[in-house]
């Protein structure tokens, strides 16, 4: 579910006791964190994009980047932030999802046995996303923002709480520990802050950092009891009203650089009211139906589910991969897919997204993250399609 008590630009006055601690301190969470089992996963520089990789220090952070994002555009610079900054960059192409709901899972595999039977074994997560030697891998999630939280929050209500619990995710999800931090900048393409689901991180996470990278330090509030206990084993002090000031003032900052939104207020009868409206038909001849938007996204949560087994038909298995609802098979029924035009299947994502995902989740599914902006080829901006559905009575 959506997260409750997110405030806009405000970080919450009712987080926990708040210390400020300095890169070496963070380096001695890290340490903390891989002594006792966990995998941190951060993000990092690779390809020309921000990827989300194990690391083993502060060494491996994109020290000195930031990101320059617009519609159908994404590049990686230096010399626009302090060169000090670990994590002046947003959000990448990668969300936290794919170590929670993985791209590629195994679901079990079948050996043939000597007596003509078989062996059924679960199978594993991808090897590029699974941690091997562990059934339930621990991991530790360094540099979550706050529309990433909300996100696996709504993750969690899906695979969680709903109807396709699922106990991969539920047993991946109990071995995390999540460090969130909180935004100082935004990108162009960020809108959070109109979706109510950042910039601050309010709730959802075991601790929090606030960076100062000017000073090399961190404001870090605790989110819970683990995360207080971790805290607790590094150096810090207590943290003054003026370092709570500047946490406060860079949030904000954060906040007011956003230009896009989405006007919420009954978008969801305006877009399953509107079927036919022409705005369906105008973004489907841009629309390359190539699934970029559903692949970045951080809640689309689409599989497909197929069979395979060797020439010998010794070994059979079953895999399930993500899926997205912009390919002509996703719909496919006896006699062919159902939405064969693009506007029909732009319409069932956006309409899915903003609308319908009500219906089934109580939330929307969007957190203003923005990827679906940035990775789109051609650049399609959700915020200005979901502009044109007027009510009626609002023409």
């Amino acid at each position: 579910m959506v997260l409750a008590g997110v405030r806009g630009s405000q970080v919450s006055s009712d987080m926990a006791q708040t210390s400020v601690i300095d890169n070496a301190a963070l380096q001695g969470l890290i340490d903390a964190l891989t002594v006792q089992g966990y995998a941190v996963l951060a993000p990092v520089v690779r390809d020309g994009a921000i990827g989300l990789e194990p690391i083993s220090g502060l060494g491996d952070l994109p020290r000195g980047w930031s990101d320059v994002q617009a519609p159908g555009h994404y590049r990686l610079e230096q010399g626009r932030c302090d060169p000090d900054a670990l994590f002046a960059t947003t959000v990448g192409p990668q969300s936290w999802k794919r170590f929670l709901h993985p791209p590629r899972e195994v679901l079990w595999t079948a050996q043939r046995q000597s007596d003509g039977g078989f062996t059924v074994a679960p199978g594993a997560a991808d090897a590029a996303v699974d941690h091997p030697g562990s059934e339930s891998p621990r991991q530790a999630f360094l540099g979550v923002r706050a529309c990433e939280l909300h996100a696996i929050a709504i993750q969690d209500r899906v695979f969680a709480d709903g109807p396709f619990a699922d106990a991969g995710y539920a047993a991946r999800r109990a071995a995390t520990f999540v460090i969130a931090v909180q935004c100082g900048q935004a990108a162009d393409t960020c809108f959070c802050a109109a979706m109510r689901t950042g910039p601050a991180a309010v709730a959802g996470f075991d601790l929090a950092l606030t960076e100062f990278p000017e000073r090399g330090e961190f404001l870090a509030a605790a989110g819970s009891a683990r995360g207080a206990a971790l805290l607790a084993g590094v150096a810090r002090r207590a943290a003054t009203e003026a370092d709570c000031a500047a946490a406060q003032a860079a949030v904000a900052r954060a906040a007011a650089m956003q230009t896009r939104a989405i006007d919420t207020t009954r978008i969801r009868e305006r877009l399953q009211a509107q079927p036919q409206h022409p705005q369906w038909e105008a973004v489907g001849e841009r629309c390359l139906t190539c699934g970029n938007c559903t692949m970045v996204c951080p809640t689309c949560f689409c599989t497909a589910v197929s069979d395979g087994s060797d020439l010998a038909g010794e070994t059979a298995w079953r895999v399930r991969e993500w899926d997205s609802c912009f390919t002509l098979s996703f719909s496919h029924l006896h006699g062919g897919s159902v939405r064969r035009s693009n506007a029909a299947r732009y319409r069932q994502w956006m309409t899915h997204k903003l609308a319908n995902w009500v219906d089934q989740f109580g939330t929307s599914g969007c957190v203003g993250c923005g990827r679906c902006i940035t990775w789109c080829p051609v650049g399609i901006d959700i915020t200005e399609v979901a502009g044109a559905f007027t009510a009626p009575e609002d023409a």
